[in-house]
């Protein structure tokens, strides 16, 4: 199991861990950028929420693919557009959020950024996670 680290000295995280430590059996997998579209290439909708909800289910596939489950994420990178439009619909972006991962909060950082590479893309999500050795819990 991955162990979140909330130390007394720092501020109690809201949604979030300040540190995440995997166990020394499993294997790093490195998430590359995901946002929100479909198998086929095509973003979900121009809606932020939809396409957070969207990117975070395709983080959680390819962890899944690796062997693992959403607990077994570290950290999240969000990387967003517009901050103000993030911050507007936390309340709608958390209830995606859980509903992917449940009340699992890794690490995480949001960074606002100028634009992503696809266009009409919202928000981009990385992560790293701490899955099981291949073929099964050690």
């Amino acid at each position: 199991m991955v162990e979140l680290l909330n130390p007394p000295e720092l501020v109690p995280p809201r949604g979030f861990a300040h540190g995440a430590l995997a166990p020394a059996t499993h294997r790093l997998l490195v998430v590359a950028g995901q946002i929100g579209w479909d198998s086929a290439g095509k973003l979900v909708s121009g809606d932020f929420v939809a396409q957070f909800a969207q990117a975070l289910r395709n983080v959680a596939t390819v962890v899944q693919a690796a062997g693992g489950r959403p607990e077994d994420v570290l950290s999240l990178r969000l990387f967003v557009t517009d901050k103000q439009r993030y911050l507007a619909q936390q309340r709608e972006v958390g209830v995606a959020y859980r509903e992917v991962f449940g009340r699992h909060y890794p690490a995480m950082a949001l960074v606002q950024v100028a634009d992503l590479l696809e266009d009409g893309a919202l928000v981009e999500i990385e992560a790293l996670a701490a899955v099981p050795p291949a073929g099964g819990t050690p």
